[in-house]
């Protein structure tokens, strides 16, 4: 035996359950990191109140057969409830809902995005502190993860996906509906250019979904014995990755088509036809 391994390393004592945000000093960072938390909560803060004021206006969210089009907003569609304009409605809806449409659909898109997994870490860290961004402590002395109330619900984003999927359904019959034309045909405006862009950016923040990915190829030991899973998980990989891109343009892109459809509505601009 050598004398290396004759000696036994000293025992090194292991702490757990240390006070949450470590030490005093708060992050040794020098760089401007406090930045990206401010800019994804101005940016959240300026949605939000947009988003609000648009849904309880109950008002300027269609553009119909005066107009020669077919133009709805995404936060009205499926326009559900009895207040809806004439037109802009099918044969379902809820007799007894005599508010704003939108209080009821926007539920969906919400509660998606609240418990999305990208939007979690971004508003985690912009207004919980949870920390704000790598290397710098935590505004909490205690963490329990997402496995008490009111966090633990995010396990409910699967079932928000499925809903999702089934208002992007919607979303894009109103963009097919948006090529025609009444009194005209069939055309191409740039409202149709607009809800066309608009639920194809909502159907890759969607499909690109780490639940979505996670239901193509989760729970799968061999890909070679399931190569249909194998085959969507292949297609919705590269997009997981650019998940958080995704998550801000359409989110972006949802409001400045719901904007534009408004300005139509109230007479500010006219929807130009392109062909």
């Amino acid at each position: 035996m050598s004398t290396q391994e004759g000696i036994r390393p000293a025992p090194v004592p292991l702490v757990l359950g240390g006070a949450r945000g470590g030490p005093k000093v708060r992050t040794l960072r020098k760089d401007s990191w406090k930045r990206s938390p401010l800019i994804t909560q101005g940016y959240l803060l300026l949605f939000v109140i947009y988003a609000t004021w648009a849904a309880f206006q109950n008002s300027n969210y269609y553009v119909g057969a005066s107009s020669h089009r077919d133009l709805i907003s995404p936060f009205y569609s499926p326009c559900i409830g009895a207040s809806c304009v004439a037109g802009s409605r099918g044969s379902f809806y809820l007799h007894w809902w005599t508010y704003s449409p939108a209080l009821v659909i926007l539920i969906i898109p919400l509660g998606f995005r609240v418990t999305c997994y990208y939007y979690r870490k971004a508003y985690y860290r912009s207004f919980w502190h949870s920390p704000q961004a790598c290397g710098v402590t935590d505004g909490h002395k205690k963490y329990t993860g997402e496995t008490r109330f009111p966090l633990i619900i995010q396990n409910i984003h699967r079932y928000f996906f499925v809903l999702g999927v089934l208002l992007n359904i919607m979303l894009t019959i109103d963009a097919v509906m948006a090529f025609r034309m009444p009194g005209e045909g069939i055309g191409f405006s740039v409202g149709t250019l607009v809800l066309c862009l608009n639920a194809i950016l909502l159907w890759l923040y969607s499909i690109s979904c780490h639940a979505c990915r996670h239901l193509c190829g989760g729970h799968v030991n061999e890909f070679s014995k399931h190569p249909v899973r194998h085959g969507l998980w292949k297609i919705v990989t590269p997009l997981n990755a650019k998940h958080m891109q995704l998550a801000w343009v359409s989110l972006t892109f949802v409001a400045l088509t719901d904007l534009y459809v408004r300005l139509v509505a109230s007479g500010v601009i006219t929807d130009p036809k392109i062909f």
